[in-house]
């Protein structure tokens, strides 16, 4: 398995495995340890969750499995994420965004507990905060760490303006932007997101490259029809998979991308990283890009 370096400090396995549906895979303690080892041995070391995820939960059952097999922890690294809080308003549960200094601090050390561990190698801002103050954000990240609480920190599904803006708070030490990518998203190329990381060399995380399985579904959406015949075509040419075929059009891209699998299922897995054989052409990549309606001039 390829790793991508994002600092001196930290390199991930550029296939990193999702644990975001954790709660909905039923499985028991032991049976998640199996399946982490089978990460591992397919070099797939790069384990990402978040303090939202199943309302913390996923954190819990992560951090159950370490403690099942503590050579688990040392084979990995451990990215989750910050940012998004929930309160009861009227009785009812309520979203909203986070990013205070002490809230950031507080939420580190529960993630900590609960995963069961003494470090995060990633630890990222969730999501876009309307009332992020970057000076403060950066302060407490920057103060994790000094504390050696996390090796390395970034963001999550930041445009430009605010990434540029809590980088400068953090004398450049955001390492990556985990965004949304795949054949029906394009939202990072049009806020010009992935040229700027691009031109920085900083290399995001890709959520949902496989759009959540929509590619992949019977739907009367032209566009996501388009694209899953010319998928499809483009891996009969190469005798593989489509999903394949996608995580091959994602890590053709310069801009040197972190693919992130979400499936409980290891042979799933087996398809992302069958991804990193596939000789993709140019021309194809762009016969990926346009099924996805994006058009060339």
């Amino acid at each position: 398995m390829r790793k991508t370096a994002l600092s001196e400090n930290l390199s991930l396995s550029v296939i990193a495995q999702g644990f975001w549906r954790l709660t909905g895979w039923e499985f028991s303690t032991e049976e998640l340890v199996s399946f982490m080892n089978g990460c591992i041995d397919r070099g797939v070391t790069t384990f990402d969750t978040a303090e939202v995820y199943g309302g913390t939960h996923c954190e819990r059952l992560m951090g159950e499995a370490f403690a099942k097999d503590p050579s688990i922890r040392g084979k990995t690294e451990l990215v989750t994420k910050t940012g998004i809080s929930r309160a009861m308003i009227n009785g009812e549960p309520f979203g909203y965004y986070d990013t205070t200094y002490d809230r950031i601090i507080k939420s580190c050390k529960e993630s900590l507990q609960r995963l069961q561990t003494d470090y995060i190698d990633l630890y990222l801002i969730h999501r876009e905060d309307p009332l992020l103050d970057p000076w403060e954000t950066g302060r407490a990240l920057l103060d994790l760490k000094k504390e050696g609480l996390v090796r390395e920190i970034g963001v999550s599904n930041f445009d430009p303006f605010k990434f540029k803006a809590l980088n400068k708070a953090v004398d450049g030490q955001l390492v990556t932007n985990q965004i949304e990518w795949n054949p029906l998203c394009y939202e990072h190329f049009k806020s010009g997101m992935i040229d700027f990381l691009s031109g920085n060399r900083i290399h995001p995380m890709i959520w949902s490259p496989l759009a959540g399985g929509r590619i992949f579904q019977e739907t009367d959406d032209t566009v996501c029809t388009a694209v899953r015949a010319k998928i499809e075509e483009i891996a009969g040419r190469h005798g593989v998979s489509p999903a394949t075929i996608i995580y091959a059009w994602i890590l053709y891209h310069p801009v040197g991308a972190i693919a992130l699998a979400g499936s409980s299922k290891l042979e799933r897995l087996d398809l992302a990283i069958q991804a990193l054989d596939v000789q993709l052409e140019h021309p194809e990549w762009f016969e990926i890009y346009a099924a996805g309606g994006q058009q060339i001039r």
